[in-house]
C-alpha cells in the first residue's frame, strides 16, 4: 500500500489470527489522504501480494469507520474430519484430524453451555492488561454432506486462542473425557483449561466480519 499510495500507510485488522489460522473474510482499513487516486487497488496489491493473500474488494468508508473497534460480530468455522478418516491432500491445510468419531449431540449439549456474556478467562491464553470478557453469540456444529464436523462460532470478539480452547474443551466432553459440570465450572472458577485439549490452528477460519450500518453508511 505504501508502494502504490507513495506515502507510509499503517493497516488496521479487524481480527489479529493466530499463526496457522485461515481468513475468508478479514477486514482491513487504512487512512490516506482524500487526494490520492488509487485506480483500481485490489487488481494492484494483488499483483504484488503472496498468491497466499488476496484482496476480494477495496471501498472508502466514513470518517471514524475502524475495521477493529466498529466490529460487531466476529464469526468463524472450525472444520474436523473425525472416526480416523483419510483427509484429502487438497484439505488437509484447513480440517483437523480426529482419531474418534465424535457425536455431534453432545458437541453441540456442551456448546450451548457456554453461549452469553462470560469471563472467558479459562479459555483464553493470557496477555498482560487484556479483558477476557466476551459475549459469545452462537456456538453450533453441524455435519455437512461430505461427512466434515463443522462448528460455527460467533461472538463480539475473541480473546487469543479462545475458539481453539472452547472447540478442544467442547470435544473432550462429548466423547466422555470430562463432565458437562466440569466444563461450566471451569467457566465459571476461570481455571485455565490445559494445553493438551487446544485445537490445532490449521482447522478454524475467519469467515466474516459484521459492522452495524452506522459504522458502514457512506
Amino acid at each position: 500500500l505504501s508502494t502504490i499510495t507513495q506515502t507510509q500507510v499503517e493497516t488496521i485488522v479487524a481480527g489479529r489470527t493466530d499463526a496457522g489460522v485461515h481468513a475468508t473474510g478479514q477486514v482491513i482499513h487504512f487512512d490516506v489522504p482524500e487526494a490520492i487516486e488509487f485506480g483500481d487497488l485490489a487488481f494492484k496489491l494483488n499483483c504484488m501480494l503472496d498468491e497466499d493473500i488476496r484482496i476480494l474488494k477495496v471501498t472508502t468508508m466514513t470518517t471514524g469507520f475502524h475495521a477493529r473497534f466498529s466490529a460487531t460480530r466476529r464469526n468463524y468455522t472450525y472444520k474436523i474430519l473425525d472416526a480416523n478418516q483419510i483427509v484429502t491432500p487438497l484439505r488437509r491445510l484447513d480440517v483437523a484430524p480426529w482419531y474418534r468419531e465424535l457425536d455431534i449431540d453432545a458437541l453441540n449439549k456442551a456448546s450451548v453451555l457456554l453461549l452469553g456474556t462470560h469471563d472467558f478467562a479459562a479459555f483464553c491464553r493470557f496477555r498482560e492488561g487484556a479483558t477476557t470478557v466476551r459475549t459469545l453469540m452462537h456456538f453450533e456444529w453441524v455435519r455437512d454432506d461430505e461427512g466434515y464436523l463443522i462448528a460455527e462460532i460467533a461472538a463480539d470478539a475473541f480473546c487469543y486462542s479462545m475458539v481453539r480452547n472452547l472447540v478442544g474443551a467442547v470435544v473432550c466432553v462429548a466423547e466422555g473425557r470430562n463432565s458437562y459440570e466440569w466444563l461450566t465450572a471451569m467457566l465459571a472458577n476461570k481455571e485455565r483449561v490445559p494445553d493438551s485439549l487446544v485445537f490445532v490452528a490449521k482447522g478454524l477460519t475467519l469467515r466474516n466480519v459484521e459492522y452495524s450500518s452506522e459504522a458502514t453508511s457512506k
